[in-house]
């Protein structure tokens, strides 16, 4: 599995919420995005979000990724401005027992 970490300063907690609510309203990843699940971490007091889309290949990876870089919102919007993008191979993927 592998994964792409895009990281936005500046957000407003307001405008974190707002897309937090919009993404998870959609069934599934948005269309051009054949990711296998989408994780959204926000720290409402710095104004900092990450965004971790996970994929099952390098592949699917390299085309999200162009997906996503289409749709990065401007700078100064409320998600705030994309600071980095970092792209990693997944060694550990582990959930507590149900």
């Amino acid at each position: 599995m592998y994964a792409r970490i895009a990281r936005f300063e500046g957000a407003d907690s307001q405008g974190m919420r707002d897309n937090a609510e919009m993404i998870g309203n959609q069934e599934g990843p948005p269309e051009g995005i054949p990711a296998k699940g989408l994780m959204m971490l926000t720290d409402t007091d710095n104004g900092d979000v990450l965004m971790i889309s996970l994929f099952e290949s390098q592949e699917d990876r390299a085309k999200g990724d162009e997906t996503l870089n289409s749709m990065t919102p401007p700078a100064g919007q409320a998600m705030g401005r994309l600071a980095s993008v970092e792209m990693y191979e997944v060694a550990l993927d582990l959930e507590a027992p149900a």
